[in-house]
């Protein structure tokens, strides 16, 4: 396997192999290292990582860096990261959850689901299934539950990443200020 790429940022989690022969992919993975586990027969065999570094949850994107950072540092191979957003396919428009009654979305922005013009438009994601009945009904279109666009496409990371590197330079892509501050 020459890539790894995965994402924790949604309530999703990808995970896709990437070799010479084609990609191994396990879309809507629930448990992370159990689906690496799945796909990488020789963690020797795994020579860059990708990961998703959000938007989305704060403790899942600080999982998926981890992890990457964990398994480079580890095999000693370089990461790259990718915005979450960017592991969508071309004329939907990515909708993610960001809990508080908020979704991400592109720019990357935070906003109110109903802030967001979408009449015309295909929305996929988890804040899309979340909030289906008020995008529907502003005339957008959502794929079922449980159709594949829903979960980002790690390949599609890999197609977008950064510069392959030392892992700890690998950031979070945060789009709003976090709820803890330091005290005065």
């Amino acid at each position: 396997m020459t890539i790894l790429a995965f994402d924790t940022a949604t309530s999703f989690g990808a995970v896709c192999g990437l070799a010479s022969g084609g990609r191994a992919h396990e879309p809507r993975a629930g448990h992370l290292l159990a689906a690496v586990d799945r796909l990488v027969g020789d963690p020797a065999e795994i020579e860059r990582i990708v990961v998703g570094r959000g938007p989305g949850s704060f403790t899942s994107i600080r999982i998926g860096l981890a992890m990457a950072r964990s398994l480079g540092l580890t095999l000693d191979v370089a990461v790259a990261g990718a915005s979450t957003l960017d592991g969508y396919a071309g004329g939907a428009i990515p909708v993610l959850d960001a809990k508080r009654g908020e979704v991400f979305t592109r720019g990357p922005r935070v906003c109110r689901p109903e802030e967001l013009e979408v009449a015309g438009q295909t929305l996929v994601g988890d804040g899309a299934l979340r909030y289906r009945h008020l995008f529907e009904a502003a005339g957008a279109t959502v794929p079922d539950d449980d159709d594949p666009v829903h979960p980002p496409d790690p390949l599609l990371l890999v197609e977008h990443a950064g510069a392959f590197g030392d892992a700890d330079l690998v950031e979070p892509l945060y789009v709003r200020e976090p709820d803890a501050r330091p005290l005065p």
